[in-house]
């Protein structure tokens, strides 16, 4: 199973409609389950991060594999990553991706992730990030059942 953990929603209908898509497309391999959890505003940095964090905790099993999106990860491919999730897989039945918010995520949260994974030093909008995690993870599991997908 994968389960995605981001903070705040998507209210955009496009993005909406590509989420959809790719939970369509990933049936066909896996359980997905998607949780977002309140962005905090409220609060000063540093509280925001934490409440974010505390709220994040709350959807975490301790039998989940963790993979914390965060930029200072590391940097793989399209082919690494599918390997990645393959290999974690045949050990563990469940991978949770955790997307943080704005300011990014606890230290509570980085110091239970089992892998550190960044795709860019870029910055993308958290929404859109969204549709590009899932278009990964769809296009990994094309890899690891060797089928076609565009490159």
């Amino acid at each position: 199973m994968i389960k995605i953990i981001t903070v705040g929603k998507i209210k955009e209908k496009y993005l909406l409609d590509a989420i959809k898509e790719y939970k369509k497309r990933l049936s066909k391999y896996t359980k997905l389950e998607l949780i977002e959890v309140k962005d905090e505003s409220a609060y000063e940095k540093e509280k925001i991060i934490e409440k974010e964090g505390e709220s994040i905790s709350k959807f975490i099993d301790e039998k989940d594999y963790i993979i914390t999106l965060e930029i200072e990860g590391t940097e793989i491919s399209s082919i690494d990553f599918s390997k990645k999730i393959d290999s974690i897989l045949n050990v563990n039945s469940n991978i949770t991706f955790i997307v943080g918010g704005s300011y990014g995520l606890s230290d509570k949260i980085k110091k239970i992730s089992n892998y550190k994974l960044s795709f860019s030093k870029m910055t993308f909008p958290h929404q859109l990030f969204r549709v590009i995690l899932l278009e990964q993870i769809y296009r990994a599991f094309k890899i690891i059942n060797n089928e076609s997908y565009h490159k």
